[in-house]
């Protein structure tokens, strides 16, 4: 098998997941669109999370062209990529109890905000409990998982209990166990991850169905053009000062 047949393999596996969540999770994104969207109106701010590589898709939607200037990365030392060394530390961290109260507490997050928790398995104990806190602070979250995890593996929180489980929305990213999704004659292990892929992908749809919900309800949707267009510059500046009071990443 040629590597060229390999690479082929692996835009159709990611293709078809993202044919399954646009045809399967559909209703879920569009129900997230509509809550950051509320939230937005509101007056209240939006926040993403994700531990390790599930952090590349909460990061995708931050300060970026074409993307609503109020999203703001709920940061965690040592949790967020994979910068920390060793790697390993991350995925440690992501496991201890306790750890997720202390970062909302030292966070500018508060009642009628929304969080978005992002984590593939959704098992491990802090993206389950940012969820309950967050909940129990008074905000919405919306979950980004897998939820065959919850159906082939065991919860590493307490309660038992998986991200899925304390959400007010839960959009399924329909990745199979593992997250690898190439097998092939002499390599000892699965290989080609898509979660990446197709996770970024729900994050953008999310935030496309935000923005005509924004418009729908009379609002402007507070969208960041590309700093490498004329006049995009000045554009920015006048939205960031606009929503200024909802942005953190300044």
């Amino acid at each position: 098998m040629s590597d060229q047949t390999l690479a082929g393999d692996f835009f159709d596996a990611a293709i078809g997941l993202l044919r399954q969540v646009k045809e399967g999770e559909a209703g879920h994104i569009e129900e997230a669109g509509r809550l950051l969207a509320e939230v937005i109106a509101d007056g209240g701010r939006i926040f993403s999370f994700g531990a390790g590589h599930s952090s590349l898709p909460a990061q995708d939607t931050v300060y970026r062209a074409g993307g609503l200037a109020v999203m703001n990365l709920l940061a965690v030392p040592g949790v967020v990529g994979v910068d920390v060394r060793p790697a390993t530390l991350g995925s440690a961290l992501e496991r201890v109890d306790g750890l997720a109260g202390a970062v909302l507490d030292s966070s500018p997050a508060r009642s009628g905000d929304v969080l978005i928790i992002i984590s593939l398995s959704g098992r491990n104990a802090l993206p389950v409990e940012l969820a309950m806190n967050a909940r129990a602070l008074g905000m919405k979250v919306v979950g980004v998982t897998s939820v065959a995890y919850a159906e082939r593996t065991r919860s590493r929180h307490s309660t038992g209990t998986f991200l899925k489980d304390h959400c007010d929305v839960v959009v399924d990213s329909r990745i199979p166990v593992g997250d690898a999704e190439l097998t092939a004659e002499g390599v000892g292990a699965p290989f080609a991850p898509a979660s990446t892929v197709v996770t970024s992908a729900v994050m953008q749809a999310v935030i496309a169905a935000a923005t005509g919900e924004l418009v729908r309800r009379g609002v402007e949707p507070p969208l960041l053009r590309s700093g490498n267009v004329d006049g995009g510059h000045d554009w920015n500046g006048r939205v960031m000062d606009a929503y200024a009071d909802r942005i953190f990443y300044r």
